[in-house]
């Protein structure tokens, strides 16, 4: 049986989390952002430029603000087109926290990955678009805990919140928006529809795949925030208790992953992993030594691909 509202809220579970409890809090998160464990993780091969591999176009859209789901607020979004692609239906990789997959420096580099894979003949033609959360134009009163800046809080409305809202956004506003910017023709076919992101990205990543199945099948969450920051600690038992969706989902953890009053990411990911055994989804489970970061799913990201689109 469900909890009842009424207990519900005497647990006080419909209150935010307390910034700190215990000698804890949430910038307990930090020694998972930069520990040494991570170390060990290099950028993929593919991930590097080759001389003689033809490169695609990147374009940013720089301070949309014209969002009428999410009013209010400014964000980055950036482009990527493959070479050569003109007259060819695309396949599309979207990327939550858009900026740390595209950065050039950064420990995936999309775009030099996508190069390498199309030269090489191992994935069909795809574009990639990198979409950065909103930042708000206004004062945001309700926050998933004290410590949280409004920032903070408008992403974690963006990607954290277990509704169909997110999937919407990109679905009715950004595709549109991004077609229109570069007379690209994007495949409707929810298997060539693939949504990626980190931490919060991730179970967003997850969330649009979940609520729209129709529009979207293939997830790449990288320490997916499947704990209690907005009631994502109740996706397993989502899984398990909902008729099997078309999806295909790739997760990665690692056992120095985060863990902060809202949660454990390292047992919330072997969870999901669980469920989605349980479930019987077509599914994989990176699960390394490293912390809250892009470095182990920036190692094995062409693979990664390879298995997602295969």
């Amino acid at each position: 049986m469900p909890m009842d509202l009424t207990t519900y809220q005497a647990l006080q579970l419909d209150q935010p989390t307390p910034a700190e409890v215990n000698g804890r809090s949430n910038n307990d998160i930090l020694a998972a952002l930069k520990h040494p464990s991570d170390e060990g993780y290099e950028p993929c091969a593919e991930s590097h430029v080759i001389t003689d591999v033809t490169k695609g176009s990147f374009e940013k859209i720089r301070g949309w603000t014209d969002s009428t789901i999410y009013p209010e607020t400014s964000r980055d979004i950036a482009t990527y087109l493959p070479p050569n692609y003109e007259g060819q239906e695309l396949r599309i990789l979207i990327c939550n926290d858009g900026a740390g997959y595209s950065a050039l420096s950064g420990p995936v580099r999309v775009t030099h990955v996508l190069d390498n894979l199309l030269a090489r003949g191992e994935i069909a033609p795809t574009a990639a678009i990198f979409v950065n959360p909103g930042q708000p134009e206004f004062d945001i009163e309700i926050s998933p805990t004290p410590s949280y800046t409004p920032e903070a809080t408008q992403r974690s409305i963006e990607y954290d919140s277990l509704t169909p809202t997110y999937g919407e956004f990109l679905f009715n506003e950004i595709l549109p928006l991004v077609a229109a910017e570069t007379g690209a023709n994007f495949s409707s076919d929810p298997e060539h529809r693939t949504v990626c992101g980190i931490s919060s990205g991730g179970i967003c990543a997850f969330s649009v795949a979940w609520f729209h199945p129709e529009q979207c099948q293939r997830v790449i969450s990288h320490c997916g925030s499947f704990t209690n920051i907005r009631g994502g600690h109740n996706y397993p038992y989502l899984v398990r208790s909902t008729a099997r969706k078309p999806l295909r989902v790739y997760l990665q953890s690692g056992e120095h992953d985060g863990q902060t009053i809202f949660g454990d990411w390292s047992s919330a990911n072997q969870a999901m992993a669980k469920a989605f055994d349980y479930a019987g989804y077509d599914y994989q489970f990176d699960y390394g030594v490293g912390g809250h970061t892009l470095r182990h799913g920036g190692s094995v990201f062409a693979d990664t691909l390879r298995w997602l689109w295969r």
